[in-house]
């Protein structure tokens, strides 16, 4: 089942034309995955800022389906799929609020556990474990 964010376009995120800059798509889309690791009760000060285990994002790629501009209300589906005892994708994308089923943007994060000070891999904890139970 996925995770539902919802998100305004800021004038922030936009270029010179007006439309949302290609980067702040993945941005948008980290907001939703941060969203979704706070609503299962995950302390985001301590998951960002542990020093046993970090997992740092090791591949993003994104699609653009259709323009996005100031003030549009977005809503951010992501479902996340374990690949291995240390490595997960996170998918998300992007639609109109509103009704439309119409696919905006789509985007792909590859996540990997590490052990900071030793960078090494290492296997994903519990609470992220538990996290792609309800994600998947």
């Amino acid at each position: 089942m996925p995770f539902i964010y919802h998100r305004t376009v800021h004038f922030q995120d936009t270029d010179a034309a007006g439309v949302v800059y290609f980067a702040n798509v993945l941005s948008i889309c980290h907001e939703a995955y941060e969203a979704s690791l706070s609503a299962i009760g995950i302390d985001l000060r301590h998951f960002f800022r542990n020093s046993e285990v970090a997992i740092p994002i090791v591949h993003a790629s994104a699609d653009f389906l259709a323009p996005m501009f100031c003030g549009d209300l977005l809503e951010v589906r992501l479902l996340a799929k374990k690949l291995s005892d240390d490595k997960f994708d996170v998918n998300s994308e992007i639609f109109a609020a509103g009704g439309a089923e119409r696919c905006l943007a789509k985007a792909v994060t590859r996540h990997l556990c590490i052990q900071p000070a030793k960078r090494t891999r290492q296997p994903l904890p519990p609470e992220v474990l538990r996290w792609l139970e309800e994600m998947g």
